[in-house]
């Protein structure tokens, strides 16, 4: 005789729990959560990422932006716009090359993401609160490992 859980109760049993599905959950509560720890700083997500990149790698074209953030180059474009509009980032031509440029971090831009940084740093302890520093580590190069070994350029 079949039994007879609650709906509820049987649905609770059949929770997808696939690492996929885990992740893809976790990358969209973790969005939420950065938005809206970076709005009162006047930042959003995508934008934080950019200027997370070039502190990182330094100058960049377009192009290489686009692919670091994960984005069309129409859409990183416009958002290259708004930064430097808002004096986060610089745009020169490139010395080599003359239809290329580059774009960088200005002090501005510095100033600003460093205040994000905080917040960001926040949502990661909230996140894992309980983890080591040994352990954050190890988490790190697993996921760095994910993204290699799914060939994600730039990550």
């Amino acid at each position: 005789m079949p039994s007879k859980k609650p709906i509820a109760a049987a649905a609770a049993d059949n929770k997808p729990s696939g690492l996929a599905y885990i992740v893809g959950r976790l990358d969209h509560v973790l969005n939420k959560r950065l938005r809206d720890g970076l709005a009162p700083l006047g930042m959003t997500v995508p934008h934080y990422t950019a200027l997370s990149v070039f502190r990182v790698l330094g100058t960049l074209s377009n192009a290489q932006l686009a692919e670091r953030t994960m984005m069309s180059p129409q859409s990183a474009n416009e958002m290259v716009k708004a930064m430097e509009a808002k004096g986060w980032i610089a745009r020169t031509p490139d010395p080599d090359h003359g239809r290329i440029i580059r774009i960088s971090l200005t002090d501005d831009g510095e100033a600003v993401l460093a205040r994000c940084d905080e917040a960001v740093k926040q949502v990661e302890e909230t996140m894992f609160p309980d983890l080591t520093q040994d352990e954050r580590t190890w988490l790190h190069a697993q996921l760095r490992g994910a993204v290699k070994a799914l060939n994600l350029p730039g990550i």
